[in-house]
């Protein structure tokens, strides 16, 4: 059997885990991080209590696991679609549209992250390990702009100014559909954001 073959066991543990976390996404995001209990998860996902420590030394790292595992997968699928694009403007969409598909198929994990963005001015355990995450993800389209405006397709500016830009209001247009408060059409919201970020950068 080669080393990188997945045993019985393995695919026991990689089921399991992933059975852990999807419970724990929906109670942290029905009760939030410090009402949230062992035992409620553990109900939740139909396990003994005991049976999550064989996975999670605490609540803590499960919750860490929760939200690096559903952003690890938001960012994969919205690095996938904005190397896909072509040009800056598209790039942009391919960000913005992205992100908002992600959020109606993931409403649970969502208002985890969401909620978490609300506590990087608190001294909560998560901020520093989530901070690390989210600048992660600025880092990444602040290089998305600056190529774009080397090669003369937005102007010259701050790209990493106009990254967190991005990302605010992509954030704004997710959060007002957490709270239900979004009544346009996913498609409206993406070209109002687009174009309201490409008129102020377009050369």
């Amino acid at each position: 059997m080669s080393s990188g073959t997945k045993t019985k066991a393995d695919l026991v543990a990689e089921f399991r885990t992933a059975e852990i976390m999807g419970a724990a996404r929906d109670v942290f995001a029905r009760k939030g991080f410090s009402e949230t209990t062992m035992d409620d998860i553990a109900e939740a996902a139909g396990l003994a209590k005991g049976t999550l420590y064989l996975y999670f030394k605490s609540k803590r790292d499960l919750y860490m696991a929760a939200l690096k595992h559903g952003i690890g997968e938001l960012n994969a699928h919205t690095v996938q679609a904005v190397d896909a694009a072509q040009g800056a403007r598209e790039k942009i969409r391919a960000w913005v549209s992205t992100r908002l598909a992600y959020t109606e198929e993931n409403r649970e994990f969502c208002k985890i992250y969401y909620s978490e963005l609300g506590n990087l001015v608190h001294p909560v355990p998560t901020v520093a390990e989530f901070k690390k995450m989210y600048m992660q993800q600025v880092e990444y389209m602040t290089g998305v702009l600056e190529r774009a405006a080397a090669g003369g397709e937005i102007r010259a500016g701050n790209p990493r100014q106009i990254a967190l830009m991005i990302y605010d209001l992509t954030r704004g247009s997710i959060a007002r559909q957490l709270m239900g408060w979004a009544k346009e059409d996913r498609r409206i919201q993406i070209d109002a954001i687009c174009d309201f970020i490409w008129s102020g950068i377009c050369p």
